[in-house]
């Protein structure tokens, strides 16, 4: 890895973007939170907090926005969300080498995740023509029986490091032409993004002239705040990114009082190589889903199912490509796998490692690189795991780049192995047998929310519906008819004549 950048030029950089977004320089100089690169670890911002009081009066004025968006027609919110997208497009490359300081994320990928961002503004203003109901049968001469959607409410979204900005985008983009007011806690990790993002929100706002004051928040601070957020009555639904633990804690708190939850939570992915599946494709679908965004996806590809039939030939291959895949700064042409986020996950990763090395787990990889030249900063070579069988290493998702390899013999016990996790996100299986890719879609087959056929497990496009089934928190985002999520169903029925026919039959005459 070069190091021909100073650290020092980092923080200069992330400030000269942050003042190009027009990001106010208040509110990431002498704050009390730093922020740190992963590039050197360094801090490169000190961004300010909020208390509970200001969250709370953020709250409120996102409570009183709501009153008033919900009147205005669902495509002239649509168009709020139209030109929040044309900014995006304008500051594509600043947000996205933002996020590639913050998060650590190589180039490419940082500008995927703006390019999301933008889909789904594109996707959301569509959707705005299209919030339709159906019209009901209804047994009862001279009536009409219908459904209708209304906007919920306050929508309070928590983000992780990893996606620090798209994911709010997801709910941010669908909730406003749903005629919602948002709230949005990011990760620490990551305040920079998000504040560059909500400035670009803001020059939307401006163009837009008329929409109401604390339309959308933004709160920078600690756990606390979130469990404020969670606990407070106006809103209405919470969207919460993170680990499973962090659902445990945030979905029984909305349901005690009956709001809401789009939980996205961890996933343990896997898939499955068969005998007929056609390896080129299936060794570059695999290193990406695995090693990409250095292991740091909910959907990242943590086990592989190979059958015993082509599993010698395929660890071969990958196993080269995973001593030769450029790890370094994610600003270099060249890099594909960046830095973990911090020294608590490379941390994690190497005990993950350890239980496998202590369980007879064959491991390519793993090791920690560039440690003398920035020993605050957390670079690691993928790693390839070959186990025996699965194990309770195997069985936990590590929010690192490792992937486990097993053998297996008929596609029911591949089946079983995959789903005999606590997890349910995403999964695929790489097959040109035509019986063995339906089966695999089939009700007997993957039990997650995501199912691929010859590609891997990551990478989903925004217009169907994101999310998984157990301990991922069954929530859904995105595409499809999630946008449900983020209104209110009212069933209507009409009585147009001048009688007063009672359903089923019933006769009560006074």
């Amino acid at each position: 890895m070069e190091s021909r950048t100073k650290s020092s030029d980092i923080a200069a950089r992330a400030e000269e973007l942050m003042f190009r977004i027009t990001v106010p320089s208040a509110l990431f100089h002498d704050g009390k939170l730093n922020t740190r690169t992963p590039i050197t670890g360094e801090v490169i911002a000190r961004v300010k907090t909020q208390d509970s009081d200001a969250l709370d009066v953020a709250i409120g004025e996102a409570h009183a926005a709501f009153r008033e968006w919900r009147n205005i027609p669902a495509p002239r919110r649509g168009e709020l969300v139209r030109l929040f997208g044309e900014e995006l497009r304008a500051a594509k490359n600043e947000l996205a080498e933002l996020i590639t300081i913050e998060a650590g994320k190589i180039v490419s990928e940082a500008r995927g995740e703006v390019q999301e961002m933008i889909d789904i503004c594109d996707y959301a203003v569509g959707l705005s023509r299209q919030l339709f109901g159906l019209t009901i049968a209804t047994e009862r001469p001279g009536h009409r029986m219908m459904e209708t959607w209304h906007p919920l409410g306050v929508v309070g979204i928590i983000t992780s490091f990893n996606f620090p900005v798209a994911v709010w985008a997801w709910n941010a983009a669908v909730a406003l032409v749903c005629g919602d007011a948002l709230v949005w806690k990011p990760s620490e990790k990551t305040p920079l993004t998000a504040l560059a993002t909500h400035a670009l929100f803001e020059r939307a706002l401006a163009r837009f002239g008329e929409a109401p004051k604390g339309l959308s928040a933004l709160v920078i601070g600690g756990r606390e705040l979130g469990e404020k957020l969670v606990d407070d009555h106006r809103v209405a639904l919470v969207s919460a990114t993170g680990s499973t633990a962090m659902g445990r804690a945030v979905g029984p708190r909305l349901a005690q009082r009956f709001a809401r939850s789009i939980l996205e939570l961890g996933g343990n992915n896997a898939a499955i190589v068969c005998p007929s599946a056609p390896l080129d494709l299936s060794v570059r679908a695999i290193a990406f889903a695995a090693m990409g965004t250095a292991g740091q996806r909910c959907t990242t590809l943590r086990r592989l199912i190979v059958h015993e039939s082509v599993y010698d030939q395929l660890i071969g291959r990958l196993s080269l490509a995973y001593a030769s895949a450029p790890v370094g700064d994610p600003r270099e042409g060249k890099t594909l796998i960046g830095p973990l986020i911090d020294g608590d996950s490379y941390r994690a990763m190497r005990h993950a490692l350890d239980e496998a090395a202590s369980i007879g787990g064959k491991i390519y990889g793993g090791q920690r690189l560039f440690a003398q030249e920035r020993p605050d900063a957390y670079y690691a070579r993928p790693a390839l795991v070959e186990l025996a069988e699965p194990s309770p290493v195997s069985r936990r998702e590590t929010f690192a780049p490792i992937l486990y390899a097993m053998k297996y013999h008929d596609l029911g016990e591949a089946l079983h192995m995959q789903n005999d996790v606590s997890h349910g996100l995403a999964s695929s299986i790489f097959t040109t047998d035509l019986r063995e890719a339906e089966r695999f879609l089939s009700a007997e087959g993957s039990d997650c929310g995501i199912a691929n056929v010859n590609i891997g497990p990551s990478g989903a496009e925004i217009g169907g519906a994101f999310g998984g089934e157990k301990e991922t928190g069954g929530g859904r985002e995105a595409g499809s008819d999630s946008w449900k999520a983020y209104m209110r169903r009212a069933t209507n029925t009409i009585n147009y004549s001048s009688a007063l026919p009672l359903a089923q039959g019933v006769v009560f005459d006074v």
